[in-house]
């Protein structure tokens, strides 16, 4: 069993994973590299990594690049950071999430965040979320339940292509 995190500096001198090799099923990201935080996690990191269980990412990741999670079939566990505040398209898609919750920092949930995620029954969003984009659920089938604030503003497509379509969301 190996676990190796590849990185670059960013601007803002915090770190920025850019690369993941290894074959554990539980994935913790260190909080940082020599004091210095990560604070995103780059495009498909974990991308085709079917034997992934679960993931832990720390307070200090603010940003998820998109296919992150792509082809995680076999994620059942995601605990995201608390400082969350951007997902970008596809961050999600086709992973075996079956319940997530999103932290409050959380202002937008992108077109295709979650595409063909099979098996998302819920979705529990902090009540400040402001927008949820059209074909943000496209593909989960199972989805049965999106908890979200009054104002948060749905697009009439966010649930197109889903099992929540025209549905009580």
């Amino acid at each position: 069993m190996m676990q190796q995190f590849n990185f670059e500096e960013m601007i803002d001198h915090t770190l920025c994973i850019t690369g993941y090799e290894g074959d554990e099923t539980d994935i913790i990201i260190p909080d940082d590299c020599g004091g210095v935080p990560y604070t995103m996690l780059s495009d498909g990191i974990f991308k085709g990594h079917p034997e992934i269980t679960s993931v832990k990412i720390p307070d200090a990741v603010h940003f998820l690049g998109g296919f992150v999670f792509d082809g995680c079939v076999n994620l059942k566990a995601l605990t995201l950071p608390s400082g969350l505040s951007d997902v970008f398209q596809y961050t999600f898609a086709r992973c075996g999430i079956e319940e997530i919750v999103l932290p409050a920092h959380l202002a937008t949930i992108p077109a295709f965040a979650f595409k063909d995620c099979r098996n998302l029954r819920r979705v529990i969003c902090h009540p400040g979320l402001k927008r949820i984009h059209a074909w943000a659920f496209q593909g989960c089938d199972s989805l049965t339940e999106v908890q979200h604030g009054p104002e948060t503003e749905i697009s009439p497509e966010a649930f197109a292509g889903s099992a929540l379509q025209g549905g009580n969301k």
